[in-house]
């Protein structure tokens, strides 16, 4: 997920949207049949779903969601009927730590804690339809018996705050990545989206010694939202693979950061470890991208003029006037595919998966990846381009699988 959420939890995108790259051919119903087929035999992993911090903001006083994910939902990207449909097996949930709460010590850990809490009471409230898991084998038995398995994601090492014990902590918890940032420094290293600072120049002393005690306890290191130097001393330091767990390719968004510039999916790959794509369009098109920015220009410059006073209500009025006036491009399903393209080229078939940011990046999804149940469409259009079902079997979850493996092997001292 990006800063972007922050101003827009609207479906007006939706209804203001313009599709990029015009027409969208009519699919090969043999072709839609066999990924519709093909979804539900492979095991599918998206290493990113923000339906966690979704519903928390969702709950009443009294601590209830407004909505049950075990059933259809008229809200958000998740729920079980439609992953089903779509063939998901295995979701990492985001435990998504906003930034601004790093100025308060304590803050960051207290509320990863509590999401992890709400994810677990969600689990038991449907056991026959959801599972937390902490391994691949645990995915691949979950699978078998037709349940939909949750992995846990933590979205800003700030919940650690300034304990390298914590680690241990949220292993322990079922934690099986850690993000190192999100959209400001923190106490372990430097954000992509902080350029004019660089606390850090990279990793800080604390951010250091976290990425090898992450190592020995068997948690994936997460390269997304980090700036490049980041990357690259994670790369130096890590003993084991890591991943970026929901960022595309800076080829096609120059001088967006957020995104991995080739030379780091070289360096990714080199190492080992994978490139999960994600689905906002203003990761996959330059149109996207360039009209998020002006949105977040305008809000800016609205709040300002209106002063500290300016309420949800009227910020929401305002974007809501904007966006019709500003329609917001979006991407397709062909430009997901494009990215997967680029990194298989660059680093082979080995090295790429899918990090989709579904109820993370609101509806700027692609047309023809609106939420869970559309994984087929995106194996569609892959097969069309000449992508085996063995393939298709290492972006679905095989190669986060060797990863995670990898990274758990290495903490057994194997």
């Amino acid at each position: 997920m990006r800063p972007f959420r922050a101003f827009l939890g609207l479906s007006l995108l939706v209804s203001s949207a313009c599709v990029h790259g015009g027409n969208i051919s009519t699919p090969s119903p043999d072709l839609s049949e066999r990924s519709q087929r093909l979804a539900q035999r492979l095991i599918i992993a998206d290493g990113h779903i923000d339906m966690p911090y979704r519903l928390n903001g969702g709950r009443s006083p009294e601590g209830v969601f407004s909505e049950d994910v075990a059933q259809r939902t008229a809200q958000g990207d998740f729920d079980y009927p439609r992953a089903r449909e779509g063939g998901l097996d295995v979701a990492f949930m985001a435990i998504y730590v906003p930034a601004e709460l790093q100025a308060t010590p304590g803050r960051s850990k207290a509320v990863a804690d509590g999401l992890i809490d709400m994810t677990e009471t969600i689990v038991r409230a449907a056991p026959d339809k959801f599972a937390l898991v902490a391994s691949p084998d645990e995915v691949e038995r979950n699978t078998r018996e037709g349940k939909i398995s949750f992995a846990l994601g933590i979205e800003n090492g700030s919940a650690l705050e300034d304990t390298v014990a914590n680690v241990a902590h949220f292993h322990a918890r079922g934690v099986r990545y850690i993000t190192l940032t999100h959209s400001k420094d923190n106490l372990l290293g430097d954000s992509s989206y902080n350029r004019e600072t660089r606390t850090w120049n990279g990793l800080s002393p604390l951010g250091r010694q976290v990425v090898a005690e992450m190592n020995r306890v068997g948690i994936m290191v997460d390269v997304a939202h980090v700036s490049d130097d980041v990357i690259r001393q994670v790369l130096a330091l890590s003993q084991v693979p890591v991943i970026a767990s929901h960022s595309s390719c800076r080829h096609f968004t120059p001088g967006f950061e957020r995104n991995l510039s080739d030379e780091l999916i070289q360096a990714v790959a080199a190492k080992g470890g994978v490139v999960m794509i994600n689905f906002g369009s203003g990761f996959l098109i330059q149109a996207a991208h360039d009209a998020e920015a002006r949105v977040h220009q305008a809000v800016q410059d609205f709040k300002a003029q209106k002063g500290p006073a300016v309420t949800p209500a009227e910020i929401e009025a305002f974007v809501k006037a904007y966006l019709s006036e500003h329609p917001m491009p979006r991407a397709r399903v062909e430009d997901v595919a494009d990215h997967i393209d680029h990194v298989v080229k660059l680093v082979g078939i080995d090295h790429v998966g899918f990090g989709s940011d579904f109820d993370g990046v609101g509806p700027t999804l692609p047309v023809g990846l609106e939420d869970v149940s559309k994984y087929p469409n995106l194996l569609r259009v892959l097969l069309e381009r000449g992508y085996s079902e063995g393939d298709l079997e290492k972006l679905a979850s095989g190669n986060v699988f060797r990863v995670w493996r990898q990274v758990e092997a290495h903490a057994r001292g194997r």
